[in-house]
């Protein structure tokens, strides 16, 4: 089920939340949705399930708008806030249930949907107990299926996986690779390496504009730009002289010493060459050992930096 966001903008006051913001989120899709504190994350959020209305621009959901048609839209989205309300007080397959009875299931519908939750959502040994005993892990799974208990066809998750371990992490994120072969997701993350790992494609906001949008690779190849080489190199004392024949080589358009740990340099190839060849047959010639060449990729909390910070 597509979700279309369209020029959309709200003020809290005099407040720019968020700025004619517009994206696609594709059927069958996971969609990692990142920015920093007050990017408009959340705003975005709460305007697509129907908890607010934004001041400008509307949102379709399989070409229904959620401000015109809210009963309809809502029936086919499952929403886990980043707080994950949750009455402790209750046991888990009690507030499952009622979880289903407002989504307005009822008898054998709401026992097999409820069933069918506490089995994908992996809370059988907790069922019975008071969801204020169970852990933080076992409360984000128990969120899960309170947004899944209905069946909608769009899951929207903020900051799904905040305060768990790594291990709880790893579970929850597997738990929403398998929910997404069937629902269109969208998973907002201050954890990039688990919107990596987890998503489709990312798209990144930054002061309620959009300043990033495609697949990981994508937005690692847009950011990679010119080649960069790592570049060890030992047999010679004098790095000086090193330094000033790797600037001398054709290919290469920047040498700069690395600051870190492993020393050597780093090598900025000119546009649309690769300096490789020339550095492997340098070191022939001079009789130095090449002991490292390679690639720097950035990551995407490299690219998210690149985008959302005032330089």
């Amino acid at each position: 089920m597509e979700i279309i966001v369209k020029e959309l903008s709200h003020f809290y006051g005099v407040q720019k939340a968020l700025d004619h913001l517009t994206f696609k989120v594709r059927t069958g899709e996971i969609l990692g949705f990142l920015g920093p504190n007050g990017a408009g994350k959340t705003t975005t959020m709460k305007a697509i399930t129907g908890f607010l209305t934004p001041s400008e621009g509307d949102i379709l959901i399989d070409g229904v708008s959620v401000f015109k048609n809210p009963e309809r839209t809502k029936q086919t989205i499952g929403y886990l806030p980043e707080n994950n309300p949750l009455y402790g007080d209750m046991p888990v397959i009690d507030y499952l249930i009622f979880a289903g009875k407002l989504q307005g299931l009822d008898g054998r519908k709401l026992r097999e949907r409820v069933r069918e939750m506490i089995r994908i959502c992996g809370i059988d040994s907790e069922k019975h107990k008071k969801i204020g005993e169970l852990s933080k892990g076992f409360r984000q799974r128990v969120g899960l299926a309170q947004a899944l208990v209905h069946d909608p066809q769009v899951l929207i998750l903020d900051e799904p996986t905040t305060g768990l371990d790594p291990n709880q992490i790893i579970e929850i994120r597997e738990l929403i690779r398998q929910i997404g072969k069937e629902k269109t997701v969208l998973l907002s993350s201050h954890i990039l390496a688990e919107v990596e790992a987890t998503c489709d494609r990312v798209l990144i906001i930054n002061k309620g504009q959009l300043v990033a949008d495609g697949t990981p690779e994508e937005l690692r190849q847009q950011a990679r730009g010119n080649e960069i080489l790592h570049v060890s190199i030992e047999g010679e004392s004098d790095d000086n002289k090193v330094f000033k024949a790797l600037q001398e080589l054709p290919q290469v358009a920047v040498v700069d010493f690395r600051n870190d740990k492993k020393g050597g340099f780093e090598i900025q190839s000119k546009a649309g060459e690769s300096s490789t060849k020339d550095i492997f047959d340098l070191c022939v010639k001079n009789g130095w050992y090449l002991t490292e060449l390679t690639p720097f990729e950035k990551n995407l909390e490299d690219i998210f930096r690149e985008v959302t910070t005032e330089h």
